[in-house]
């Protein structure tokens, strides 16, 4: 059985990946900006149905990208409680 200050040490280590995750994810979130505004400026006027779902499609992705931020952010306030109580 692992004693408590391992626990919290593998615990700590986990949330040091969650941390870099988020870093990603707000990098990936940064860049999908980017292209979307991109996308906007290459297709200003157009109301073409394809150009219409790539913008809409864009728009999901940034706020699943945003919904993953949230969780991971859960998760940690979680994790960071649990330790709190050992």
């Amino acid at each position: 059985m692992a004693s408590v200050a391992e626990v919290k040490s593998a615990i700590d280590a986990a949330l040091e990946q969650v941390r870099e995750s988020q870093e990603a994810v707000k990098v990936a979130n940064e860049k999908l900006a980017e292209a979307q505004e991109s996308l906007a400026v290459a297709v200003e006027g157009s109301g073409n149905e394809a150009v219409e779902s790539a913008r809409a499609a864009l728009a999901q992705a940034a706020q699943e990208l945003e919904d993953c931020l949230a969780a991971t952010i859960a998760a940690t306030e979680q994790a960071e409680s649990y330790v709190a109580t050992l």
